[in-house]
């Protein structure tokens, strides 16, 4: 398959060039093994810092999305694909050769309409972290809904579906998910959650809130009509959030 890998990036001149050197050396490894060929595509979502300039000098294609909102960061990253199939990915996370040879081998077949992966953190967390972590992970696998830093699926069925979900600045990645699953009912295809090589995130938002702001935050997403407000989910749209590390 043709599959373009999205990098979404606000502001992330710290992460940014680790996650594509990375990113780069998985494509050319997937690439090597297999029949898919991918390429990279950043998003600078209107960042004031070095984002774009370093994601241009890794050799990603760079997009500009003026809008500071992480669903339509996705949206336009995959207005600038051209192949059959879409990854997205977030710029503090990474994935394996192993999981996207993986997911990609799943699209080709055509009986798999996306899904997204488990999670591993990027270094030693809390024990109250990691079962939070946990949960999520059971509840991907059982109620099969993506995590955000890590989403594939069919060009054409994204586009059917209308992509993200542009009224919401967060948990934009369930809504996807959801349309995602009726659509692949519709043409018997399943929606399914890797189990191999987690995708690897960064939990750096441990060291800037307090577990309760955390909890808070990710229980924002229960509430009817708080995702609808950028006010209430203050810890993806921070602008303070640098000034925290």
């Amino acid at each position: 398959m043709k599959y373009s890998l999205i990098i979404p990036a606000w502001n992330e001149a710290e992460f940014l060039l680790q996650t594509l050197t990375l990113a780069k050396a998985v494509v050319q490894v997937v690439s090597a093994e297999s029949v898919h060929v991918g390429d990279i595509i950043v998003v600078d979502n209107n960042s004031t810092d070095d984002t774009a300039k370093i994601a241009e000098e890794q050799g990603a294609t760079v997009v500009f999305e003026p809008i500071n909102q992480i669903a339509r960061a996705r949206n336009r990253g995959a207005l600038a694909a051209n192949g059959e199939a879409l990854i997205f990915m977030d710029a503090d996370s990474s994935c394996s050769a192993e999981l996207l040879l993986h997911v990609l081998d799943k699209l080709a077949t055509n009986t798999c309409v996306g899904g997204g992966s488990l999670i591993a953190p990027d270094r030693q967390i809390t024990g109250a972290a990691l079962r939070g972590l946990t949960l999520w992970n059971q509840l991907a696998k059982r109620a099969r809904l993506a995590a955000g830093c890590f989403v594939y699926c069919r060009t054409d069925a994204f586009e059917q579906v209308g992509g993200f979900n542009t009224r919401v600045y967060a948990g934009e990645e369930i809504y996807l998910s959801r349309a995602l699953k009726k659509w692949g009912r519709q043409h018997a295809m399943s929606f399914d959650i890797a189990t191999v090589a987690p995708v690897t995130t960064s939990v750096r938002k441990l060291d800037w809130y307090s577990p309760l702001q955390i909890v808070r935050q990710a229980l924002i997403v229960l509430v009817p009509g708080a995702v609808y407000s950028k006010r209430l989910c203050k810890t993806w749209y921070d602008p303070a959030r640098r000034d925290k590390q």
